[in-house]
């Protein structure tokens, strides 16, 4: 059996996840149903354009990244690397309006801690991350190692931007040169449980701040540095007109396993970790929970994104803004089903674009609201193309469940079965694992009237496996020839209200079990 999804109108090159629905068959003998993917359509002036350059696209931000071996020279999961930059610097130009959101892990790294309280402010300049230690579980001397990392960035940046000064009092930043420690925020990824090596971390610093440069290659630098298991940079930028003015929105990111992103916002990961001493655990993930929902859902990896603009807009319009594009990207991705203790989303916004300041929900809020959804959407799926031993990209699409939060159960179920993802790596289009995981998710089922179909990436013409609560009568050929392509979509019909969930995800493959398993008489092997 065949349904066919219908045409479907993009904005610029944004493609929507904003819901999808399903019609109701009208009885188990019809072989046809029509899906629906829904676009909000959008005046020309919120087209955009990718352009190059990153974090470095928009104007008045310089970045820079160096080597400074934080993870010993050829020890560790990804070693192979050699001489990686390992550490970097985002810094703008002049106080930046400030966005973040961070893991909801109970056992979060100090990075974390530092930032989410840094990153309630209105306004910081920089941002320092380093790769091949998460500085996890380090206790009281990790908080203090981050919050050091935060004071030599700001006297590194300080000292260079004076010497540059100096030599040219024409630059903007001369009026902005001092920078304290709190405004800087620091993220950290690599090996669990390891002390910071602080020496190599101060140089490094050092080093990096004199190098800051506003240039693609910087940008590029950056992306690398923040790398641990990832195969590949990953990062865009986008041109967009507001008040007829040019804005620029650039973002990097890396992640390729421990995937599993939960973000919350930056107050209510604070309030969470403030309440932990002495709260009862049911209490701590009630608070959790309540920051995981006002988005809009519920190791030695870990997911950063980065992401700056020139655009001018208050800072509590783009702490909402990043709340309702992370809802829609980063957290609705999966590669094994684990969420790390350093995830972090953190966007910077100068206002030297020359826009008057965003100050309220208008036309401009949307436009801009767009651009971030499509930019942090395309990041995230970067990260799953790109995770550990990926071989095929799902898109997963739960309809019609009885509440948003069992659309997201059931979806989660799915997508993190092992059986399931071990036939995705087979091109297995095994509807009945998919079902088996439906039944234990948590979520309202009713098998008699569940449809669950296969459709090749972007194509409308669905292919159902189940149908109406039993098996259908399409070809197992037909089905197999799209869920061996790399990448495919699974769609699955609950038909008992009109809530929907997407989730990107991915197979499970044997290299993944040999990237991770480690070699017990080889410590110096073993993952984080």
């Amino acid at each position: 059996m065949f349904g066919r999804l219908p045409n479907t109108n993009f904005v610029g090159k944004l493609p929507t996840i904003a819901g999808w629905q399903a019609a109701l068959p009208g009885s188990s003998t019809i072989a046809l149903s029509v899906i629906t993917i829904c676009s909000t359509n959008m005046s020309n002036d919120s087209k955009f354009k990718e352009i190059p350059g990153s974090i470095c696209a928009p104007h008045g931000f310089k970045a820079a990244a160096v080597f400074c071996d934080i993870k010993k020279l050829g020890t560790g999961m990804g070693s192979e690397k050699g001489r990686k930059h390992d550490l970097a610097l985002i810094i703008s130009d002049v106080p930046a309006a400030v966005a973040g959101m961070f893991t909801t892990n109970q056992v979060c790294a100090p990075p974390v801690k530092v930032s989410v309280t840094r990153a309630k402010q209105e306004f910081v300049r920089a941002i320092v991350v380093n790769s091949g230690n998460a500085n996890a579980c380090t206790g009281k001397q990790g908080i203090r190692d981050a919050e050091t990392m935060t004071r030599l960035t700001a006297d590194a940046v300080a000292a260079v931007y004076d010497r540059r000064n100096r030599s040219n009092p024409a630059l903007i930043e001369r009026r902005y040169r001092r920078i304290t420690a709190n405004d800087v925020l620091v993220c950290s990824t690599g090996r669990i449980g390891v002390p910071m090596p602080m020496k190599n971390v101060g140089r490094g610093i050092r080093d990096c701040a004199s190098l800051i440069a506003r240039s693609a290659s910087n940008a590029r630098d950056v992306a690398e540095a923040i790398m641990t298991s990832d195969t590949r940079r990953k990062e865009i930028a986008v041109e967009f007109k507001i008040d007829r003015v040019n804005v620029r929105l650039g973002g990097i990111s890396k992640g390729a396993g421990m995937i599993q992103p939960r973000m919350a916002v930056a107050r209510s990961v604070a309030t969470a970790l403030s309440r932990r001493e002495g709260t009862p655990r049911p209490a701590f993930a009630a608070a959790l929970r309540r920051g995981k929902q006002s988005g809009a859902a519920t190791g030695h990896a870990t997911m950063l994104a980065f992401i700056t603009s020139d655009i001018a807009i208050k800072s509590k319009l783009l702490k909402a803004a990043l709340e309702q594009s992370v809802s829609q990207s980063f957290n609705r991705i999966t590669v094994d089903g684990d969420m790390s203790t350093n995830d972090s989303v953190i966007v910077l916004a100068n206002g030297l674009a020359g826009n008057r300041v965003i100050g309220t929900a208008d036309l401009r809020l949307r436009i801009f609201q767009e651009a971030l959804n499509f930019v942090c959407l395309e990041l995230a799926k970067m990260m799953v193309r790109d995770g550990e031993g990926v071989s095929r990209f799902i898109t997963l699409r739960v309809a019609n469940a009885r509440t948003a939060y069992d659309a997201e159960l059931a979806a989660r179920a799915i997508a993190n079965s092992s059986l399931v993802k071990t036939s995705w790596c087979g091109g297995d289009p095994n509807w009945g694992r998919i079902l088996c995981a439906v039944g234990y998710s948590g979520a309202a089922v009713d098998e008699s009237v569940v449809d669950i179909g296969y459709s090749r990436a972007g194509e409308q013409r669905v292919a159902y496996g189940f149908r109406a609560g039993r098996p259908s009568k399409t070809s197992w050929q037909t089905l197999t020839r799209i869920t061996s392509a790399p990448q495919f979509e699974v769609h699955v019909d609950l038909h008992l209200g009109r809530h929907d969930f997407v989730l990107y995800a991915s197979d499970l493959t044997e290299d993944y079990v040999a990237f991770n398993k480690g070699d017990i008489k080889d410590p110096s092997s073993l993952g984080g």
